[in-house]
């Protein structure tokens, strides 16, 4: 059989809340990876509300270095609007060290949402 839990390693991007307002997610070091996959799962969204994800990119963890990561550095697509009860997955195929989600309220009252970062392509087996 295969193993995959000992090859990728996983971290929280934004702890799942009911969010009112845009939320910045905390830098997360890619070193010792090869890949990584922003997984984004939502609940209920209130008040016809309208929320966005994005991933952004960075060689240092000050916050103003950070950048929207481009298309071109995306495996897949985010929706033009998150929906509710819903999971989308977008890789990331950039060199930058570190990386940072952003889900951006556009309107409405909230969304229960979270994210996790899935690091795959281990340089170092078994990832702990």
């Amino acid at each position: 059989m295969r193993d995959l839990v000992n090859n990728i390693g996983t971290v929280l991007a934004i702890s799942p809340a009911v969010l009112a307002a845009t939320v910045t997610g905390a830098a997360l070091d890619l070193r010792g990876f090869n890949s990584a996959v922003l997984v984004v799962n939502t609940g209920a969204i209130v008040g016809a509300g309208a929320f966005t994800v994005k991933l952004q990119e960075s060689d240092t963890t000050t916050s103003g270095d950070f950048t929207d990561v481009a298309a071109v550095d995306l495996h897949g697509t985010y929706p033009a609007s998150l929906a509710a009860d819903s999971v989308v997955k977008v890789g990331y195929r950039g060199f930058k060290r570190y990386v940072r989600a952003v889900i951006t309220k556009n309107s409405g009252t909230s969304i229960a949402a979270g994210a996790v970062l899935v690091k795959g392509d281990a340089v170092a087996r078994p990832v702990a």
